[in-house]
């Protein structure tokens, strides 16, 4: 099994900063990207931030500017900083994993995303 936990959420005020982390571990045989989603309130799931393993990031455009997303020393680590936020930010912050696991005794899995319980940061006004 492939198990994702997050930490760092937690309620802020509006122009505060928070980062979240979260570390990808179990049955893991290669890792091509992590990164977050987050799902407000009555909406749906939005994809925040991904990192490569070789390092390449990309933003969704409402948190270029104030999110950085970066790795740990391990691949299997990333942090999330969130800077200048928003109550438009508040949300459950999920973290996930796009890598290929290990099934045991029948060899290895395909491709697949592999998801955290998630963390909420609340951002007040």
């Amino acid at each position: 099994q492939v198990q994702l936990v997050e930490s760092g959420g937690g309620l802020v005020q509006a122009g505060g900063s928070l980062t979240l982390s979260c570390v990808a571990s179990g049955s893991i045989n290669k890792i091509y990207a992590m990164g977050w989603y987050r799902q407000a309130p009555g909406k749906e799931r939005e994809l925040v931030a991904t990192i490569t393993t070789g390092g390449s990031t990309n933003y969704t455009d409402s948190v270029k500017g104030r999110f950085t997303l970066s790795r740990g020393n391990a691949e299997n680590t990333v942090a999330l900083q969130m800077s200048n936020l928003e109550p438009e930010d508040t949300a459950v912050y999920i973290c996930f994993t796009h890598a290929i696991g290990i099934l045991g005794p029948y060899g290895l899995g395909s491709p697949m995303n592999y998801w955290g319980k998630g963390t909420l940061v609340t951002v007040s006004s």
